[in-house]
């Protein structure tokens, strides 16, 4: 008997590697496309087209086979053109290698988003900034300008300045690439919120319950620095509490409290039904709402 598996798997050991890498190349097609748009419409095309496929063989329908068989290689330049984007972004990154990019790299890119999130709030110009992560935020880039740029401290700098037409709204970043800036995203719809959040700290923690996406607020009216992620926004951090936080929530590290009691006080958002949340005293103006 073990002669005869042995004997098998000499003669068959090619078909398990071919079945082992197709399988890897498509997990690996899941998760780049999950998330998207194409991958509703790629689910909604494989799903009827099985359907078909397996009513046809059960009642043989020769007709609709054959309809079928002659349609799959229109469905494939159909993929081609549906998933136009995301494989022009795929060919991108692996052209500029992002597949292969180090911790070492993307601790670089969080030490430049500090040095330039802390010099905005120095300046006192506000600032939103999403940081995608698994979930693609195209639908949301297409709603600003295309930037398509390396990150640059210069650039954000001048796309926040408050005279220029980019200023308001998003910006959304992609690894170490800025996608878009001018972005809408959509607002939080939570009734228990301080009212002296103002639109910029509304719309970050609306794009975090929507997204898995983290989002940094820089506070134009106070200077202050905030981020929001799984619905939560963290408020008022400091240098080395921000670098560390972004570090934890980009680099999937363990995150430890510090200060359990504290941060529930000044730094998350209560679950609804626990009361609005009570603004750092700095932030209560005169009949202004900081942005």
């Amino acid at each position: 008997m073990f002669e005869e598996i042995g004997k098998f798997l000499r003669e068959n050991w090619t078909s398990g590697v071919e079945i082992l890498i197709l399988a890897v190349v498509l997990y690996y097609i899941y998760l780049y496309l999950r998330g998207t748009h194409g991958a509703r419409i790629l689910m909604g095309l494989a799903l009827v087209f099985l359907t078909l496929t397996l009513v046809s063989q059960l009642l043989n329908l020769i007709v609709i086979g054959w309809i079928l068989k002659s349609f799959s290689v229109f469905l494939a330049i159909a993929l081609v053109v549906i998933f136009q984007p995301e494989l022009r972004r795929a060919l991108t990154e692996l052209g500029s290698h992002r597949f292969f990019s180090s911790v070492f790299e993307e601790r670089e890119t969080i030490e430049e988003i500090t040095d330039t999130v802390f010099e905005l709030a120095s300046k006192g110009f506000g600032a939103l900034i999403a940081i995608e992560r698994e979930l693609s935020l195209k639908a949301l880039s297409d709603t600003g300008v295309l930037i398509d740029s390396e990150y640059s401290k210069e650039l954000v700098l001048t796309i926040f300045q408050p005279k220029t037409v980019l200023h308001d709204g998003g910006l959304i970043m992609r690894g170490d690439r800025i996608v878009s800036a001018a972005c809408i995203f959509p607002l939080t719809q939570r009734e228990d919120l301080d009212r002296n959040l103002g639109l910029r700290h509304r719309a970050g923690l609306g794009l975090s319950e929507e997204s898995d996406a983290v989002a940094i607020i820089v506070s134009e009216e106070t200077g202050q620095v905030s981020i929001c992620h799984s619905g939560l926004i963290e408020r008022n951090l400091s240098l080395e509490k921000f670098r560390r936080r972004l570090s934890q929530l980009l680099l999937q590290e363990k995150y430890e409290r510090d200060h359990p009691q504290q941060l529930e006080s000044e730094s998350r958002v209560p679950d609804p039904g626990h009361g609005p949340v009570v603004s750092h005293p700095a932030e209560r103006g005169a009949g202004k709402h900081p942005v």
